[in-house]
């Protein structure tokens, strides 16, 4: 039904102010009913009455008024059917977000504080939930942080077995250069291939020492910041963990939010807070500089494995071959000195004959023993010797023949004070090569039972072959 202003009179009794501050209420109170209209009944939303409060119809068209009229009437015909028959519904039932559902009544359903609490509750459950989502993604965060500690623990690990196997192997090269040192001969305490061996073995170990103990302090860096975002990320847990004594860990009833929508939003009162996203990055970020680290760490480990059994090998063959020339040497001078000591009897033997005829080329020492037909004055010689220019030359020969035994028994016995010198040299020599090869066969059995195979994982060791 729509109000109409009925038509005044146009009879003027009492004063014009009277009749005109009448006139005046009575537009004022039809412009009023037309703005509220009057008659049709108030429409209530559960979902808008709980955030905007009541809706009027003029909130919704402001159409022409024979749509209007029209609207009026059939909205008080329903009205006035339904009056008796049906009541509004006040049962305090909680629906469910979003929902559309609306009263037709002119007043507020009695259920609005039950509707109120539901709706509180259901935005402290989705509050919840989203903050169990964000505190079980900061604690699988946490587990692989953790998990990478593990990982990244068990290659520091490594690394100090290594540097425990270089420390051994420094000790092995100290006492085999010391060891060495220990050949009896001045000629064999000079610094030889072996020796160069030796040192470049111990500049490439201490390099390698190096190398692996910087890693090992960047390891440890590691592991430190790994154990800080995993603390972090617990206590980030920990304080979103707050507000969850009361969610059952089957879920509860209400639309759930999408992982990408709670994680989006970053507010310092949402669920997902800049501390998190900031614990979340630097894990990531801390996870992944572990992973490059053990890479690298493993790299290194199969370099420097294969590094020094690489230089250990060729030590140990460099040490062989100088046994092996040593004793062949050895070997060498004990021929030598054996031909030697065979020329020395020989030259021993020429000499005495040589002493024997020049003794005997001297003659008897008393001149009583001369025999007649040896003396210069016998009876045929003075004849012979009548006529001028008849000297035999008998004396001549003998005195040239004496002096060339004695040059030649000089030199002999010089030739066999050099072969006699020569060969206590050999000797000496020899002894010093047997000396020398004892040496470096204790170095070489040394080295090799010094060396514990099993210092280092079976994976490592394959990898570095």
């Amino acid at each position: 039904m729509q109000v109409q202003s009925v038509p005044l009179s146009s009879v003027t009794i009492g004063p014009r102010s009277w009749r005109g501050g009448t006139v005046r209420s009575i537009q004022r109170a039809e412009r009023l009913v037309r703005q509220t209209r009057a008659g049709r009944p108030r429409t209530y939303s559960a979902s808008a009455g709980l955030t905007s409060g009541y809706t009027t119809g003029t909130e919704a068209t402001t159409g022409d008024k024979t749509s209007e009229e029209e609207e009026i009437k059939e909205s008080q015909d329903c009205s006035c059917k339904n009056t008796m028959s049906r009541r509004p519904q006040t049962t305090g039932s909680t629906f469910p977000g979003g929902s559309q559902r609306t009263f037709m009544a002119p007043f507020p359903p009695t259920s609005l504080r039950e509707l109120c609490a539901g709706a509180s509750l259901a935005v402290a459950g989705d509050y919840m939930r989203r903050v169990r989502e964000v505190e079980g993604q900061l604690r699988r965060q946490a587990g692989r942080v953790r998990e990478e500690g593990i990982k990244l623990e068990r290659e520091r690990s490594h690394l100090e077995r290594m540097l425990r196997n270089l420390r051994i192997h420094l000790n092995i090269n100290r006492r085999s250069s010391e060891g060495r040192t220990r050949r009896p001969s001045t000629t064999e305490t000079e610094r030889d291939g072996a020796d160069y061996l030796l040192l470049c073995e111990r500049r490439e170990l201490a390099h390698l020492k190096q190398d692996l103990e910087g890693v090992l302090r960047n390891t440890l860096t590691q592991l430190q910041v790994l154990g800080q975002s995993s603390r972090q990320l617990l206590d980030s847990a920990s304080e979103r963990a707050r507000v969850m004594e009361l969610l059952p860990h089957s879920g509860s009833a209400g639309r759930r939010r999408s992982s990408t929508e709670t994680f989006d939003k970053i507010d310092p009162i949402s669920p997902f807070t800049p501390e998190c996203k900031q614990a979340l990055e630097q894990s990531t970020s801390a996870v992944n500089q572990s992973q490059l680290l053990r890479e690298n760490i493993r790299q290194m480990l199969t370099s420097a494995i294969s590094k020094q059994k690489a230089i250990h090998g060729t030590v140990n063959d460099g040490l062989v071959k100088k046994l092996a020339e040593t004793v062949g040497l050895q070997q060498n001078l004990t021929l030598t000195s054996a031909a030697t000591r065979q020329a020395m009897f020989r030259k021993q033997r020429e000499i005495n004959c040589i002493r024997h005829s020049h003794g005997r080329l001297q003659g008897p020492e008393y001149s009583g023993d001369i025999l007649s037909r040896e003396k210069l004055d016998r009876p045929l010689v003075q004849v012979y010797q009548r006529h001028p220019g008849t000297q035999l030359p008998e004396a001549a020969h003998l005195i040239q023949g004496s002096a060339v035994l004695r040059r030649c028994l000089t030199s002999s016995e010089g030739e066999l004070a050099r072969l006699q010198r020569t060969c206590l040299q050999l000797l000496d020599d020899q002894h010093g090569k047997r000396a020398a090869a004892q040496v470096d066969a204790s170095v070489i059995r040394m080295r090799r039972e010094q060396v514990d195979k099993r210092a280092m994982p079976s994976f490592l060791q394959q990898g570095a072959c």
